[in-house]
């Protein structure tokens, strides 16, 4: 048998190898060469960023009605994972734009789209997403940033934290309580401008990893709104979230992937170069295990994350299991085989002149962002195939 009936839907067309190709050649001349200085210097990656926008890659998931490539979720996948296996912090800036946008696209009006989608698919802003504030993280229907009406317009306030290309991005989608008497099905969700008074941001987080992509708190002190820039309508904000993360927790894999791949490639390479004992250490069998079991583990996230894609592109059933799984394992696995890809270096894997340990470092994330590893474990178990 050659698999499930559904396993062609899932697999790259001709058209995806060809974006991959692209989008290596751009990371590889555009990106790699500033990645290492970027993280050292935990600054924004201003020519990732530049490139991206050039290539008419960094929000690709935007509908070619409102001006984007209109591409499928594989391919957003695809450049996120390309992009990440140079520089992780980069790889941000698609899966960021994706995730800030997505509840305008699933939830928003015609107009809300036309606003905001347009300058997005042409690189003239950025889009970040607030659900996370200083008490509300795991569980983010807790959160504490109201909303109150005040005639054609909402007034919020509140914190918002881990917000991830904070200060860089123009736009935000702002999940805030509209009706606290009503928990989770009491929240909406908004579109903030960074222009709008009475945002601001705090000091950028500083991070294990992930240095060039800002971390900040979002302050919203009686931000005024007009009321056409609610997501959908009130009380349904906590609705768009999740369904927006069932979507973007396969970006996360992406990035994981991204990440892993490019830990292994340059351990794969280093292994040939390095020699003990008068031979190449990837000669020796324990080495050639690790490798193998690096790789294994690499395609097995790597399947499983298309296949969430396929999900995501089709919103199937059990899409919520799937992009909880393949985020879950994905970064799981990254973490497993960058520490690895140390280990192959031996002491030199564990210096900054060698990329891997950057690698291990920005790896970490994917296992905590967009709901921790241990919460993906418990969304699967709520929501396991029938």
């Amino acid at each position: 048998m050659a698999g499930s009936p559904d396993f062609d839907l899932y697999r790259p067309s001709e058209e995806h190898d060809m974006l991959r190709d692209t989008v290596r050649a751009l990371a590889e001349a555009k990106i790699a060469p500033y990645a290492a200085e970027v993280d050292e210097n935990a600054r924004f990656p201003r020519e990732a960023l530049d490139a991206l926008v050039a290539a008419d890659l960094q929000a690709v998931h935007v509908p070619e009605e409102f001006g984007g490539a209109g591409a499928d979720a594989l391919a957003t996948v695809i450049v996120i994972e390309e992009v990440a296996r140079v520089c992780a912090s980069s790889s941000l800036i698609p899966a960021v734009n994706k995730l800030g946008s997505l509840p305008v696209i699933l939830s928003g009006s015609e107009d809300l789209k036309k606003k905001y989608l347009a300058p997005l698919a042409k690189g003239e802003a950025m889009f970040s997403y607030c659900l996370s504030e200083p008490d509300a993280g795991s569980d983010a229907a807790g959160m504490k940033t109201r909303a109150v009406r005040d005639g054609d317009f909402w007034v919020l306030n509140g914190v918002k934290r881990w917000i991830t290309n904070a200060g860089e991005s123009e736009y935000y989608t702002v999940m805030a309580v509209t009706d606290p008497e009503k928990r989770s099905k009491g929240i909406s969700a908004f579109v903030v401008e960074k222009s709008d008074e009475g945002v601001s941001f705090g000091a950028p987080e500083k991070k294990l990893g992930i240095k060039g992509s800002p971390t900040r708190e979002v302050y919203l002190d009686n931000v005024r709104i007009p009321a056409d820039r609610m997501i959908g309508a009130e009380g349904t904000g906590f609705a768009t979230a999740m369904k927006t993360l069932d979507h973007t927790r396969i970006t996360i894999a992406a990035q994981a992937l991204g990440i892993a791949q490019g830990a292994l490639d340059y351990a794969k390479g280093y292994v040939q170069e390095r020699k003990q004992f008068g031979k190449p250490i990837g000669d020796f069998q324990g080495v050639q295990f690790m490798l193998a079991d690096m790789a294994m583990k690499l395609e097995a996230a790597r399947q499983l994350t298309y296949a969430a894609a396929a999900k995501s592109e089709r919103v199937d059933a059990d899409l919520t299991f799937f992009g909880a799984a393949a985020k879950c394992y994905a970064s799981d696995a990254a973490m497993e085989i960058t520490l690895d890809a140390i280990q192959l270096l031996g002491g030199y894997g564990y210096t900054r002149d060698y990329p891997v340990e950057r690698m291990m470092r920005d790896a970490k994330i994917t296992q905590l962002y967009e709901g921790t590893n241990q919460i993906q474990r418990i969304v699967m178990a709520r929501n396991l195939p029938k």
